[in-house]
């Protein structure tokens, strides 16, 4: 029987250097009397979550929709050309050090594939920059859905016409991945836990590592 290990891909799989990137397309700004940067950031990241569940339009806009909504709040000017910045410099983050080659190793027993909450000309440079060939490479864009709707799993499950058994699913992103995963029958679920978050006894089952290089030896490579 055909298995499957699925990846999200930014924080999982590509450094995704939002907030860094964000800090300094906005560093003439950033010196606003009481501003708390940490705080504005955790703001633009919750509502880039409350953004995608909401009905789907592609992420490019939920970028500058979040950041504008985000600056609005902590009173910083928003410039159009702010936005634009985050979503050009998206396609240029690359992978995590241990990422190729622990995805090579997994190609030598699964099939690999990507399920992202990304727009297709956004996530194709992060591929390339990863340099392992995906099976297979879902994106919400071709979903009509983002993660943590289970449309998007289901989708990407029709598409690579498996079901959820022959799946293991590994992810960085709790409320994006693990909690919607939980009751739809994988094989298993990994949870790549690279800041050291508290998990939840409520979500298991799922293994925990810090990073992906454990990944193949976990799953029998």
């Amino acid at each position: 029987m055909r298995e499957i290990v699925t990846f999200d891909a930014y924080a999982t799989l590509i450094d995704f250097e939002l907030g860094p990137t964000t800090l300094k397309v906005l560093s003439d700004r950033l010196g606003l009397d009481n501003l708390d940067v940490d705080e504005f950031l955790d703001d633009f990241r919750v509502m880039r979550f409350q953004a995608v569940l909401e009905d789907y339009r592609p992420y490019h806009e939920i970028l500058h929709s979040s950041l504008r909504n985000a600056m609005r709040l902590h009173g910083l000017e928003y410039r159009d050309s702010d936005g634009d910045a985050l979503v050009e410099a998206v396609p240029a983050f690359g992978p995590f050090p241990e990422v190729p080659d622990a995805l090579r190793a997994l190609k030598s027993r699964y099939e690999i594939a990507i399920i992202s909450n990304s727009d297709d000309d956004l996530i194709a440079r992060n591929v390339e920059n990863i340099g392992v060939e995906f099976d297979y490479v879902i994106t919400a864009e071709q979903a009509g859905a983002y993660k943590p709707d289970r449309q998007i799993f289901e989708h990407a499950y029709q598409v690579m016409g498996v079901e959820p058994a022959q799946v293991v699913h590994t992810a960085q992103g709790w409320e994006y991945d693990h909690i919607p995963t939980r009751d739809l029958g994988l094989k298993r679920r990994v949870w790549i836990n690279r800041y050291g978050r508290p998990g939840s006894a409520d979500y298991q089952p799922y293994d925990e590592l810090p990073d992906l290089s454990g990944l193949p030896k976990l799953l029998g490579c």
